[in-house]
């Protein structure tokens, strides 16, 4: 490589280093567009248990990121975790979130979930799969790899990156339409008000479920799976 082309080379990654956004923050043209953090970076701040106004220990925040710390597993989720659920109730929105797992490991993204009676937020709330891929025992099972709509419908294409590497997720929802992107790229989308919807969840784990997918507007949450997981650059823009 001759020299010229090497300190263009040079010019063109320190470039993209200096415009690389900074994690759990928005841009100028983010804020004027409507986005909010959803996670500050700093603290646990509008996140608590699901059915609760508490949030378990093992949720702990640590060099910018909102993790799991799953030293204690109890059965498959973790000691004083559990799901954990944002304050606010969305229903049309743009939802931009960035996580990791660990070696084997499994976790999950779900939305309009509904508190009450129900023991868990996958007994209302659909979930984006958040999963290693390369040896959890979930991911020879059609349906239940990253980035599905879990045991619902499968990707389009495969675009996880492998454990420990962030990847972005972006669930857009307006109107009952949803669509999940996974590092850039389109991987499932769904109407819920389609006969489509109903025929899927009765083919799924989540027929007997009377209450499953039925309301298009809750909280979000992060799942207790048992497993280390981190999150990061949570942020939503509402439609």
């Amino acid at each position: 490589m001759n020299m010229k082309r090497y300190l263009v080379l040079l010019v063109v990654a320190a470039s993209a280093i200096a415009n690389a956004q900074v994690p759990n923050t928005l841009t100028v043209e983010e804020k004027q567009a409507g986005w909010k953090l959803l996670f500050d970076g700093t603290t646990t701040k509008g996140w608590r248990n699901f059915n609760s106004d508490k949030i378990g220990a093992a949720w702990k925040v640590n060099d910018g990121t909102l993790y799991l710390d799953a030293s204690n597993k109890k059965d498959w989720q973790t000691g004083d975790g559990g799901d954990i659920i944002t304050e606010g109730i969305y229903e049309n929105y743009e939802l931009s979130i960035e996580w990791k797992i660990q070696a084997c490991g499994n976790s999950g993204i779900i939305f309009n979930v509904q508190e009450g009676s129900y023991k868990y937020v996958w007994h209302t709330g659909p979930e984006f799969q958040v999963l290693d891929n390369a040896c959890h025992p979930d991911a020879k099972i059609i349906k239940h790899r990253a980035g599905d709509l879990y045991d619902l419908i499968s990707c389009k294409v495969e675009t996880v990156k492998p454990a420990g590497e962030w990847n972005e997720a972006v669930i857009k929802a307006n109107k009952g339409n949803y669509s999940f992107w996974l590092n850039g790229a389109e991987v499932t989308s769904v109407n819920m008000n389609s006969p489509e919807w109903k025929t899927l969840i009765a083919g799924s784990k989540f027929k007997d479920m009377s209450d499953f997918g039925k309301v298009m507007k809750g909280h979000i949450s992060l799942q207790d799976h048992g497993d280390q997981v981190w999150y990061r650059s949570i942020k939503i823009k509402e439609l």
